[in-house]
């Protein structure tokens, strides 16, 4: 089958075109033929070897995390769907890759597609859809009348986070660009800063949660719009001690990463203010309910464009400029 594959960690992945073996299924897995793939960030750094100490992959290893598609087969302990269902997933963290013809997505990580969306809109969402529930809803516990920051509004996380945000109750504050501001607002947010004309950090305070989408010194910026008692769940790092012993790295990585951490946590302590990075996990029942809100009309997926299967490096090349408003996605079928 043909997927997108990366040949070696560095400068010069080789990414490329490769004709790959169909995957073989384990007894909890789907075997989904693809439809589309929404692509993040993280697809463009997991070749450089950024990740490498913490992702798993065998070399070659093909690209994508997201998908939507239609089950073809099913092992022989799948009891939640079958042949011809059409499921979304996010496969990150589990060792294989989505831009393919084919990918095998365990039970436990995939869901329904809402009916009311098509496979390329479907794509678009899961792991923006879990890192926004599993960092807002799970881990800073948003609630009613609390006020939340998730910068770049605009953006693939961004664009879901705030609307997310938003349906638990919380005042949303976000930053973007003057052309974007119409866009924002109409996801839901009550505070729009400019970042062309103004830094959000003399213009918000008194917020409770903050999303770190952005890398460089805004998250100790942010932790001075924060009451004490707030949180900065970080989707970007620096990566924390904490998330070393949760994943049970070795000492020598639990080392490197609370020195790497030090200077936002020593500032976040300052302002009696919690840090903690987060690393999204596939988890199908999260992403159903995430579903349902779709279904519902209460959230909506926001595609800034379309790529079809022989142009993905190109659609990477797009996403990678950062300028992408929501989510970009590569059509197969």
């Amino acid at each position: 089958m043909k997927a997108l594959t990366f040949q070696r960690y560095g400068k010069s992945p080789g990414i490329g075109f490769a004709d790959v073996p169909q995957p073989v299924l384990q007894p909890d897995e789907l075997l989904v033929e693809v439809h589309a793939v929404g692509l993040n960030p993280i697809d463009n750094m997991i070749p450089t070897g950024m990740f490498k100490p913490i992702l798993r992959f065998r070399l070659p290893a093909t690209l994508g995390c997201d998908v939507a598609g239609v089950v073809v087969d099913v092992g022989s302990r799948v009891t939640r769907f079958k042949r011809g269902d059409a499921i979304f997933a996010c496969v990150f963290d589990l060792g294989r890759g989505t831009l393919a013809e084919f990918v095998a997505v365990p039970e436990h990580a995939a869901a329904p597609k809402p009916a009311n969306l098509d496979f390329a809109q479907a794509a678009s969402i899961p792991m923006a859809g879990l890192t926004s529930w599993q960092a807002l809803k799970e881990r800073a516990g948003v609630r009613a009348g609390q006020k939340v920051f998730v910068p770049a509004g605009s953006g693939g996380v961004g664009s879901f986070a705030l609307q997310l945000a938003k349906h638990l109750g919380a005042t949303v504050g976000t930053t973007t660009s003057t052309a974007n501001v119409g866009l924002v607002t109409g996801l839901g947010a009550d505070e729009v800063v400019d970042y062309t004309k103004q830094a959000f950090e003399d213009a918000l305070r008194d917020y409770d949660v903050v999303l770190g989408t952005l890398r460089g010194d805004m998250q100790e910026k942010a932790v001075g719009i924060l009451r004490p008692g707030g949180r900065i769940v970080s989707l970007v790092g620096p990566l924390d001690a904490a998330f070393a012993r949760a994943r049970g790295l070795n000492v020598v990585l639990a080392f490197v990463f609370g020195l790497m951490s030090r200077k936002i946590r020593r500032r976040a302590a300052g302002r009696r203010v919690d840090y903690s990075f987060l690393f999204v996990r596939p988890d199908g029942t999260q992403l159903a309910a995430i579903g349902e809100l779709l279904a519902a009309g209460r959230l909506r997926p926001v595609i800034d464009s379309v790529f079809p299967f022989d142009d993905a490096p190109a659609a990477l090349d797009y996403l990678a400029r950062g300028r992408a408003k929501g989510k970009v996605v590569v059509q197969l079928r």
